[in-house]
Formats: structure tokens, C-alpha cells, sequence
């Protein structure tokens, strides 16, 4: 190079600004938006702490990689956007891979930053080295090492972009030492634009109109929605379809507050007798699984046809066959379903769904009522929605088995993103991570925890992060010393000399939270749960109710359940 050329090129890179692989990393969690991640610490992603601090990215840190993950999770669902979990090498990689499994089942877009021995160390038997990514395969929508510090922006790009896309879901990025810690240029990232759509997909039209003529030709049709509805925000047009064409509407999953307690299309307690008759199932953005009886006979009445609407096509007629398959975003094709439905009233079929749901409701509020000791779960549930609707505008997280079946049954949701639970994945220890999350996104918001003492057991040393961060929540703890939603049928299957490992000791999770900095107090007499759940609400602190419930009860009473 001639020394005209070099002077030039000296003077060219030194106005240019040179960043860490870990301030990339951060600088582009703040360009999408991204203001806070989940994290525990570990010195092989230090440069990625060292970059949020200067980049103004809030880190919460957590007591298990697994709570981190599953914050991130509840932080992608309510701000239908990314959530992002940061944690160490190795055990850190593979503490987080319930929490990243969890995500995958609900496909929520959550983003996992591991970090991993240097590049020129691997395969030499560095500390905590293992073979990460492909640990993340089965259960992520991408997942992949950065093998250079030049490249993390591009790759945080496509994290973002394969996260987001069509059906949502989680990714993995592996992050070596040397690829955070050495330099590459700022305007890598500055220049990071474009990169993803947000451009919806409506459904085909031809196939909108055979689902119209399905819809106009049923006598006993049946909408259920689920979490694809909440994701593409399309409860006006679910509102609006359902009381153009008289429809009777169950939601689930995250679905649930889509519709208002009391609109008029929305029933909760009959949805097994309307799937049992009806011979049309509108199924919208919720998947033919277990939840659902896969969609088989006797679940599904003999002879039901099916509309199916799924963003991802590879859904649609799984499990059972289809009569119209709709791909697009929820929002898109209840629009068209709702623009082009025929006006009706629900009539008689609809009059007796009413009906039925009130029967099961008049037998539901004898067990609401009940005085018994050890309370019964009903009670336990009817109280924490008054004391919910006492205190205003609450988020609930429901953590556990029965005493969270239960609680679905009671809890009135009024608004999308007012209801969190892990997800078909059913994984236990969701409450505190899951809460840690929504109070962080909304201050002023009540949180409560529906939690069983068995569920407790997984992550309930993040109550502590919650006392740390200062976040006040209610913790309503269902004590019943024992895995309830498990044994019960055990013990009917095998009897109580073959129920091992479905017990558990008599904990005081009040005192718990109590040695964790927090507050509570345990509850025997269902008379005394209203000040009880009033104080909780009103404590400013973390707050724990530990309830005596009866172990026997939720069966009794019909509600207990466990799938395979």
C-alpha cells in the first residue's frame, strides 16, 4: 500500500467506532425494542452484561436459568413481541432448556443467548464445554453458533425475524468467548434494518367462501378459539363474527379474555357437550391436541365437520381430517369470516348451551359455598376472583394441577394478556418467573400467582428476585402436602400401597416467602380467606396465602383431570 493510501485508511478507521461482540449483541436487543432480559450470572456472557449496561438494557436476574427462560417467555407474550434470556455455558445452556421447551410448546418467540467456550479452545475440553446447539434442535425454530464477532448483528437479525415469523416460537444463539469479547465495527448493527416483516397473512378466498357455506348450512356450530387469537390480536373480529353468526365460542390458552366474561357469544362449563353435538367445529389458531380429545369421536359428535385456521399449513387436519383449511393470521380470517357471515341469532342451540352452562354452573357454586375445613378448591378460587376484582385490574399466573384447573373454571378474565399458564406443555414452576414478568411490564397491575405447593417447590426461590426487584405480587399457595393433580388418579388406578412419590411434607410456603423477604400468612378457615386475600392485595410486598385445601376435593367435585 502506497503511504498516501495507508494514511488514508488509518484516518478512515479511526473515525470509525469499534464494538464489543457483547455490545452488538446488546445494541440490537435495544434496536427491536427489547428493554429487558432475564438472566444468571456467568463470566462466559460478562461482555453482553458490560454491553446492556451501556446500552440502557434492564437485566433481571434470576435464581435458576430456568426462571430466566421462562420469564422471557411471559415477557414475549405480553408484549406479543421477543423475550430474551441470556445464561452461561454449559449447566447454564442446559438449566434453561425446560423453560426454551415450554416456549416451543406455546409457541411463544423466545429468544435464548448462550454463552460458550472461545473458539480457539473448543474441542480441547474447555470448562463447561458441551455440544450446545444441537441440544436446541428438537425443540427451537433455529439454532445456531456465531462464529464471528462481525457477524452477531446479522445473526441477531434472523433470531428476530425466524422468531417472529408465521407461527411464533423459540431460537437458540450460541455465543463463544472470544466472539463476545472481541471488536467489530458499530455500523454492523446501525445498519441492521429491514430485516423483518409484520405483514399478515389473510386465508385464501376460495376456502372462505367453503367455510361460509359450512357456517350458513350448520345447525349446531361451534367456535373455539385459542392462543393464536390473543397473538394476532383478533378480538374484535372473534367478537364480531361470533355475534353475527349466533356462534357459541370456548377459548383456551392464552385465548382466554379475548371475549369478556359476560359477551354474550362467550360460554366456559358446556364446552363438552357442545363439541359432543355440534356438527361444526370452527377451530381457530388452537391445535387438535389432547386439550381438544386430538378431535375424535366421542369428543367430537360423529359425522362433525371441521373448519380449521392455522397459520402454519402443516397444522391443519392433524390428527383428524378437514373439511376447509384456513391459513392465515387469526385476525385476517375471522375478518373475512366475519364480513361474509350470514346474520342469525344462536336460537335454540345456542338457548340450550345457556342452559346447560347454567345447570353446571348452579352445581359449581354449591362447592363455592362450602364451608368445609380443609377448604375446598371451589371456595378457595370463588374468593381469590372477589379479591381480584376488589383489588381492580389483575394479572393471574396459574401454576400447578387441580387447584389451577380449578381456578379456570371460576377466575373471570376480562381482558387479553389477564391470564398466563405454562401451556400444553404443562410445566410446573411457571409462577414466580411468569410474574416476575408481568409486574415488571406493568407496575401498577395486581399480579396473582395461582400456585400449588407442589409447583411451589420448582422456582419458588424467585420470590426472592421479586422482593430484590421490589415487584409486589400475591401468592395464593393450595396446600393440600401432596402432588394432587397426580395422585388422586394414582391411587384410583393403583391403589394407596402403589402411589409412591405423591406426597409431600405440610410446608408453611408462607414462611417461606417470609424468610425470603416477603410477607403471608396461612389460612385454615375458608371464612377468613377474604381479609386474608385483602391484605395480600393491599401488602405492597410479596404476599403469600398459604391455604389448607382438601386433598380429596377437586375429585369429588368432578374437576380434577390429567390427560395423556
Amino acid at each position: 500500500m502506497c503511504p498516501q493510501a495507508h494514511g488514508a485508511f488509518l484516518r478512515y478507521t479511526s473515525r470509525m467506532a469499534i464494538l464489543t461482540g457483547g455490545r452488538l449483541v446488546a445494541r440490537m436487543l435495544r434496536r427491536e425494542g427489547v428493554t429487558t432480559a432475564f438472566t444468571l450470572s456467568g463470566l462466559h456472557v460478562a461482555p453482553i452484561y458490560a454491553g446492556c449496561v451501556e446500552e440502557g438494557v434492564r437485566l433481571v436476574d434470576t435464581r435458576h436459568e430456568q426462571a430466566a427462560a421462562h420469564a422471557a417467555d411471559a415477557w414475549a407474550r405480553l408484549t406479543r413481541g421477543v423475550g430474551v434470556a441470556i445464561v452461561t455455558a454449559g449447566p447454564g445452556v442446559t438449566d434453561a432448556v425446560t423453560g426454551v421447551a415450554n416456549a416451543w410448546a406455546a409457541s411463544a418467540p423466545l429468544i435464548l443467548l448462550g454463552g460458550a467456550a472461545p473458539t480457539f479452545n473448543q474441542g480441547r475440553g474447555s470448562l463447561q464445554e458441551m455440544p450446545q446447539t444441537q441440544l436446541f434442535a428438537g425443540i427451537t425454530k433455529w439454532s445456531e453458533r456465531v462464529p464471528s464477532t462481525g457477524l452477531v448483528p446479522s445473526f441477531l437479525a434472523r433470531a428476530f425475524r425466524v422468531a417472529l415469523a408465521g407461527r411464533p416460537g423459540p431460537v437458540f444463539l450460541e455465543l463463544p468467548w472470544d466472539v463476545l469479547s472481541n471488536g467489530a465495527e458499530e455500523e454492523l448493527a446501525d445498519q441492521a434494518t429491514g430485516y423483518r416483516t409484520s405483514a399478515r397473512s389473510p386465508g385464501d378466498p376460495a376456502q372462505v367462501e367453503a367455510a361460509l357455506a359450512l357456517l350458513r348450512a350448520a345447525e349446531r356450530p361451534v367456535l373455539v378459539a385459542g392462543s393464536s387469537v390473543y397473538w394476532d390480536d383478533a378480538a374484535a373480529p372473534l367478537s364480531d363474527l361470533a355475534l353475527r353468526a349466533g356462534l357459541p365460542v370456548y377459548l383456551n390458552g392464552m385465548g382466554r379474555g379475548c371475549l369478556p366474561a359476560a359477551h354474550p357469544s362467550l360460554l366456559q362449563l358446556s364446552r363438552k357437550d357442545a363439541l359432543a353435538q355440534a356438527d361444526l367445529v370452527l377451530v381457530v389458531g388452537t391445535p387438535l391436541d389432547f386439550r381438544l380429545g386430538y378431535g375424535a369421536e366421542p369428543g367430537f359428535a360423529p359425522g362433525a365437520k371441521v373448519v380449521q385456521v392455522d397459520v402454519d399449513a402443516a397444522e391443519i387436519g392433524r390428527n383428524r381430517p378437514v373439511q376447509v383449511g384456513l391459513v392465515g393470521d387469526s385476525r385476517s380470517v375471522l375478518g373475512q369470516l366475519a364480513a361474509g357471515a350470514a346474520r342469525r341469532e344462536g336460537g335454540a342451540w345456542l338457548a340450550a348451551l345457556r342452559e346447560k352452562e347454567a345447570e353446571r354452573a348452579a352445581r359449581q357454586r354449591e362447592f363455592e359455598a362450602s364451608g368445609q375445613r380443609p377448604i375446598h378448591h371451589f371456595r378457595l378460587a370463588r374468593e381469590i376472583d372477589a379479591a381480584a376484582r376488589r383489588a381492580g385490574d389483575v394479572t393471574f399466573v396459574g401454576d400447578g394441577g387441580n387447584v389451577v384447573a380449578v381456578a379456570a373454571k371460576v377466575l373471570r378474565v376480562e381482558r387479553p394478556g389477564r391470564w398466563l399458564d405454562p401451556g400444553p406443555l404443562g410445566c410446573l414452576g411457571v409462577g414466580a418467573p411468569f410474574a416476575l414478568a408481568a409486574k415488571l411490564l406493568a407496575p401498577e397491575r395486581p399480579v396473582c400467582v395461582v400456585q400449588g405447593d407442589g409447583a411451589f417447590g420448582l422456582n419458588g426461590m424467585d420470590y426472592e428476585t421479586a422482593v430484590r426487584f421490589r415487584l409486589p405480587m400475591v401468592v395464593v399457595v393450595g396446600n393440600d402436602a401432596a402432588w394432587g393433580q397426580i395422585r388422586v388418579p394414582q391411587v384410583s388406578l393403583y391403589g394407596e400401597d402403589h402411589s409412591p412419590a405423591t406426597r409431600l411434607a405440610p410446608t408453611r410456603y408462607d414462611r417461606v416467602v417470609q424468610a425470603l423477604g416477603g410477607a403471608g400468612e396461612h389460612v385454615e378457615d375458608p371464612s377468613d380467606l377474604p381479609a386474608a386475600l385483602d391484605r395480600a392485595f393491599a401488602s405492597g410486598t410479596v404476599y403469600c396465602v398459604d391455604v389448607a385445601i382438601d386433598p380429596e376435593a377437586a375429585a369429588a367435585s368432578g374437576a380434577a383431570g390429567y390427560a395423556v
